[in-house]
């Protein structure tokens, strides 16, 4: 059963709120013909949907965007809706709090409060719209505070598809914060496309730095990472989808069964690294 890192909040509320109901990504969904997985789906219905995907558990986060055009908040995703969402099934839903670096202290306590009163299991960044990198200082009470409290920070990287400033989400910036904070645990997600071999250096490198391929099908992934997590890279590649910007049932049996991969690296992709990293 596969544990997807990075699957984004899929009531029908949120779908109407946050998707259809934000200018930036409505356009998204015509772009990239999303219009027929962009509909929002029951919680229990989902959790059928995941038993019949093979997915044991997904981590859902709460998202802080901002736009780069125009400095207003395109998500502001609470760690209260995405827990009204999980506490059905806190065995299979698992909550990922978000982050404003612009609320500096305020948004550590919250994420703190997160952690300990409803069980997060780590933090998700989207950096692009603040107009600031992701190594920038704004973010080093946030990364202090989770090595105290052991959770991992996830953080979108590589190029936005929204129209944001990519070289803000560069892989290589990650590259002093994990000096830094050595025992961080820190998922670049999204592959860090066009970037990606920078993403799988810092992976290389740092004991604490991960891969995540949510975003990307994985067919479409680059041939370069796809030889990383078949060899040096295998324990530091987590799966993902960005649901429901790809599907469970047809990501999972494509890495089981078309990427050359064998069972036990498979394994290692689909459940035991996110298992390990978020310490489920």
């Amino acid at each position: 059963m596969a544990i997807d890192f990075h699957c984004n909040l899929f009531t029908p509320e949120a779908i109407e709120k946050h998707w259809y109901g934000q200018p930036e990504i409505a356009r998204l969904i015509k772009w990239w013909r999303m219009e027929e997985r962009v509909k929002g789906v029951a919680v229990d219905d989902f959790i059928a949907m995941m038993d019949e995907a093979g997915l044991d558990k997904a981590l859902i986060p709460a998202i802080r965007m901002m736009s780069y055009q125009n400095k207003t908040m395109v998500w502001d995703i609470t760690e209260e809706e995405v827990a009204a969402a999980i506490g059905k099934h806190p065995d299979r839903l698992i909550g990922l709090a978000g982050f404003n670096p612009l609320k500096k202290l305020e948004a550590v306590r919250q994420v703190e409060r997160a952690v300990k009163e409803l069980g997060f299991k780590g933090v998700y960044i989207h950096t692009y719209g603040y107009g600031i990198p992701l190594n920038h200082r704004l973010y080093y009470p946030l990364y202090a505070k989770c090595v105290e409290l052991n959770v991992p920070v996830s953080m979108q990287v590589g190029h936005s598809a929204e129209h944001m400033p990519n070289e803000l989400g560069r892989p290589i910036h990650l590259d002093i914060v994990a000096l830094d904070f050595p025992e961080l645990k820190l998922v670049g997600a999204h592959t860090g496309w066009p970037w990606t071999e920078e993403m799988m250096s810092l992976a290389w490198k740092h004991e604490n730095v991960y891969i995540g391929i949510d975003a990307h099908h994985p067919k479409y992934l680059e041939p370069g990472l796809v030889q990383f997590m078949k060899t040096r890279g295998q324990n530091k590649v987590l799966y993902g989808t960005n649901y429901p910007a790809v599907l469970h049932a047809e990501s999972i049996a494509c890495i089981r069964n078309e990427l050359g991969l064998t069972e036990k690296v498979a394994e290692k992709i689909l459940h035991s690294n996110a298992a390990r990293v978020y310490g489920l």
